[in-house]
């Protein structure tokens, strides 16, 4: 019974997320079915229960963001795209493409319009979105605590509307990208120093493959 159930999750896992890693598979189901077995030698009614909760938990524990060779191939062709502006592109703990862009680096101050600079790094974002069509994008903009909120949420939420704007302008949907302006909220350093503060005006764009049903 634990290799049938597994092995239905790891075939429906498998069917629902093409190019997915190896390593997110097996830890998923190494986690899942080590649970399992535990649960199937204690005995008793608890099994029954154990059971059919551990089967959930283990469809659930496949079925988060999708970290597969797609997503892979983008971060690596916006890394070099982005060498020398000051743009970070990461992978996130939750497996979603991330990049940071500092406010400096892509608008003047006070401003929502996109610096030129940033053109091909959205371009390059834009192509491989095209080519997933299944992604989705959320962009995110923020504030450093200079000024007041009447000011900085307007213009974090316009920031990230910029981006939106563009990356329409390049054939991408705007119902795949959800924007939000958090103002002065969740600073990443401190604002009483001016390096703090460069980097809590910033925009992160994060793209994700969305959450999988469970197997």
């Amino acid at each position: 019974m634990c290799v049938a159930m597994l092995a239905g999750c790891s075939q429906q896992y498998a069917a629902n997320n093409p190019g997915a890693t190896s390593a997110a598979t097996g830890a998923g189901l190494g986690a899942a079915g080590g649970a399992l077995i535990g649960a199937l030698a204690s005995g008793g009614q608890a099994r029954g229960t154990v059971i059919g909760a551990l089967g959930g938990a283990a469809a659930g524990a496949l079925g988060g963001y999708l970290w597969n060779q797609h997503l892979e191939a983008q971060k690596q062709a916006l890394q070099r795209t982005a060498q020398g502006t000051g743009v970070q592109v990461s992978q996130t703990a939750d497996n979603r493409l991330k990049l940071n862009v500092p406010a400096d680096a892509g608008f003047a101050t006070g401003s929502a319009t996109l610096n030129p600079r940033l053109y091909p790094i959205l371009d390059q974002l834009g192509q491989g979105l095209q080519q997933n069509p299944t992604e989705t994008v959320q962009i995110i903009g923020y504030t450093d605590s200079t000024g007041s909120n009447a000011i900085n949420y307007p213009l974090s939420d316009n920031r990230a509307a910029s981006v939106k704007t563009y990356l329409v302008s390049r054939g991408i949907s705007g119902q795949r990208i959800a924007t939000r302006g958090m103002g002065p909220q969740d600073p990443v350093a401190s604002n009483a120093t001016a390096a703090g503060r460069a980097a809590n005006r910033r925009v992160d764009i994060y793209v994700a493959f969305p959450p999988q049903p469970a197997g």
